[in-house]
Order: C-alpha cells, then structure tokens, then sequence
C-alpha cells in the first residue's frame, strides 16, 4: 500500500499540471473535444494506477503527455521509482522515450542518459550501461554518477586496472582521498599475481597497496603468507605482529599463522606471546588457544579460572561453552549437576551456532566469513570480525578482567619499528 502511495505522489503533481493546463485552454468546439478526450484518457491512466495496472498507465501517459519541462520531471520520477522497485524495463521504457524527444535541453539528456544507464546497471546490461556512462564522461554531463556507475560495472567484471583509472579521475574530479579503495584494488591484483606465479609482480602490487594506505591489513596478511610459503617464519611473524598492530580485530584470521611461526622457530615463550596479544585483543579464539596452553602448562584449575574471569567481563558465548565443558569433566559423581549443566551447554552452543562470524560495520550485513568487499553495501574493508562486549561497565574500565590486571603491560607500538629492526 505504501508502496503504490508513493507511485501516486507525482501522479498528483502531474495532475495539478495538468489541470493548471486546461484551464488555460480557450473555448472552441474543436478545443473542447481534444479537452475531453484528453481528460478522459489522463484520468483513465489514474484509474490503471489505482486498479494496480501500471502498464496500462504508463503507456497511457507515454502517449499522452507532451515531454516539456514538467511532463519530462514526472516521467523522471516514475522511471526512478520503478527502478526502485525492480521494475527495470517499465524505467528502460519511460527513459528511452524520453531521450528520443527533440525538446529537451541538453543538461536534462544527460541526466535521462544517466538514469538510463542506471536502468541498464540493474538489469545486468553492463555493456550498454558502460557505454552511456563513458559518453556522458566525456560529455562532461553528470561526471561524478556516470564515473561511480562505471567504478560499479569494473568490479563486478574484476577489471581492477580500470578500477583504478576510475578512482583516479573521481579523486581528481571530487578531491575526495579513495586511497582505501586504491589500495584493495591493488591487493586484487596481487591475488591474481600470486595465483599465476608472476611473484615480481605480486611484490609491486603490494608495495602499491601500501603505499596509497600504510594501515591496509589486507597488504600485511598477504605478505604474510608469502613469507610463510617461502619458508621465512621469522619474517612472517614481524608481519603477523604488524597485522595486529593495524587491525586488532582481525587477530583470529592469523592467529593460528602467528602460532605456527613459533613452533617453526622452536620459541618457548608461546604462553606469553599468547598473554600480550590477549590484552590487545581478548577474541573468542584467542581466549579458545589461550586457555588450552594454560591447560597444558599450568593445569585444568588455572584454565578454568582464567575462563571464569574472562567471562565475567566479557559476553562471550564461546568461552562460557568451553568453561562449562570443563566443569562437567570434572563432575564425575553428580548426575543432576552433570545433567544441568549438559542442558546449559547445549543452550549456550546452540547459540554460538547462530552468531555471526563477521558483521559489516557499514550496513550491518552478517557474515560466515571474511570478504574484502561487502556482498551487501559493496563498501571496501567494511566487513570486519565480531567481536564479544564487554559487560556493563566494565568497558569503561581497564584492564577488563582480573587476569588482563596480572599480565605485564604490553607498549604502544603503533609509533615504534618492528621487531627484528625494520622500520615501519
């Protein structure tokens, strides 16, 4: 209902028109047949539209109106809002029609042109949306939406190079810095690089990314794993500290990584690795890794008191899951305990299941993994990691837990060099 509403809304201006128009018609016989006739047919369109028949209208008005200056505006409006509502050839329709029109000015062809080619992008015509765009770019008409629209076509074909020639002019054109973009288009390239073996060429894709955005965790993560591939544990440890310096967020997509390159160095010092980066970033599978090493190293009650501090300041459903395992295996005797809490876990784990992995903080669209690109918004970087809230106040407070308080501070090192010497 809301919806056909709306669709009345310049049928209504279109009215007040059209009205201001006949009374503006001087008395004549043949005058006041072409009146009636006119009048007929206009509100034979309104009775299509009330009856939900908008095929009919619009034909109706196509033929009826003549396209000046206001009758075009409506048309406009329709058009926009049966592309709103997936209704892509009735827009295709009432744009073409008016682009075929001899009296329009040329300011208003080419915002026609650049709904057209709006019509055409939804409708998976990207070919003859491309070319309406790249004509009214070089029309120098509407620059900005016909340069958006065609940075839209380039990354639905993953044509990064002319990603980036586009992005160039919109920063040229706006002022406004995409280096973010620039940077993600970059690491696209590099993906494909690395896919077909060209590793020079992986190398200065990187060196690009980072250069157009320094904090692009993406560029650091594929270094990463470059290093590792080669064998460098050492180097790629220095980029998988780099990533968390730069996202701490996304400390579970390399902290199994991380780890590995200790267990290839034959370092030791696991447990402390694991206890700084738990004050950077206390995520579900850290506290998972954390509280398995403690298990090992200092036994089943320490686990479980970590676990119960940790909770206690942090809602989350995957700790309390595993400090819930922990106490049922240490129940041997009580069955209505041992019953409670297997009823309590399976609750707990039914609602692990149902949480989101990942959440776009741009549109809110929820994930099962990682994308570069929101499915959704199509914004880049947006996606990021879930992470557990703190609980009350307590987000207020730092540390958050009793077991952070114990752990020696961790420095700034955003504004310091990597370890191992390399500067930033």
């Amino acid at each position: 209902m809301i919806e056909w509403l709306l669709l009345l809304l310049p049928v209504a201006a279109a009215s007040g028109w059209w009205a201001a128009k006949r009374s503006g018609v001087r008395p004549g016989v043949s005058d006041s047949t072409s009146s009636s006739t006119s009048d007929s047919a206009f509100f034979q369109g309104l009775n299509y539209l009330l009856d939900e028949q908008p095929d009919k209208a619009i034909d109706i008005f196509v033929k009826l109106a003549e396209v000046d200056g206001e009758t075009a505006e409506i048309h406009l409006a329709l058009g926009s809002l049966f592309r709103r509502r997936g209704e892509v050839d009735r827009a295709i329709r009432i744009h073409r029609n008016l682009i075929s029109r001899p009296h329009l000015g040329q300011e208003k062809r080419g915002y026609v042109l650049c709904e057209l080619g709006q019509d055409y992008m939804r409708a998976g015509l990207l070919d003859r949306a491309e070319r309406i765009f790249n004509e009214l770019v070089a029309m120098k008409l509407h620059r900005k939406r016909a340069l958006k629209g065609l940075r839209e076509i380039y990354q639905q074909e993953k044509d990064w190079p002319r990603c980036l020639e586009v992005v160039e002019q919109l920063q040229q054109l706006t002022g406004e810095s995409l280096s973010a973009e620039c940077a993600q288009y970059h690491c696209e390239l590099a993906e494909e690089s690395l896919r077909q073996g060209k590793e020079p060429e992986v190398a200065i894709h990187l060196g690009r990314a980072q250069e157009a955005d320094p904090d692009c965790v993406r560029a650091t993560m594929l270094q990463a794993r470059i290093a590792m591939g080669q064998g460098d544990s050492r180097t790629a440890a220095r980029f998988y500290r780099r990533v968390v310096r730069q996202g701490p967020q996304f400390l579970p997509e390399v902290l199994p990584d991380l780890m590995a390159t200790y267990r290839c160095s034959g370092s030791e010092d696991a447990l402390g690795e694991l206890e700084r980066l738990y004050r950077v970033c206390p995520s579900p599978a850290l506290v998972m890794r954390l509280t398995d090493t403690i298990r090992k190293r200092r036994g089943d009650k320490a686990a479980i008191a970590f676990l119960v501090e940790h909770v206690a300041a942090h809602a989350d459903l995957a700790s309390l899951a595993l400090l819930l395992t922990l106490h049922e295996s240490k129940l041997t005797d009580d069955a209505r305990i041992r019953t409670s809490l297997q009823a309590a876990l399976a609750v707990v784990e039914h609602l692990c299941a149902c949480q989101p992995d990942y959440q776009c903080d741009h549109c809110g669209f929820l994930a099962r993994r990682l994308h570069w690109q929101c499915p959704s918004c199509r914004h880049w970087g947006s996606i990021q990691p879930v992470q557990p809230e703190f609980i009350g106040d307590r987000a207020d407070r730092a540390p958050a837990s009793a077991y952070e308080a114990r752990l020696s501070p961790v420095p700034d090192v955003s504004r310091q060099p990597d370890a191992e010497g390399e500067a930033e």
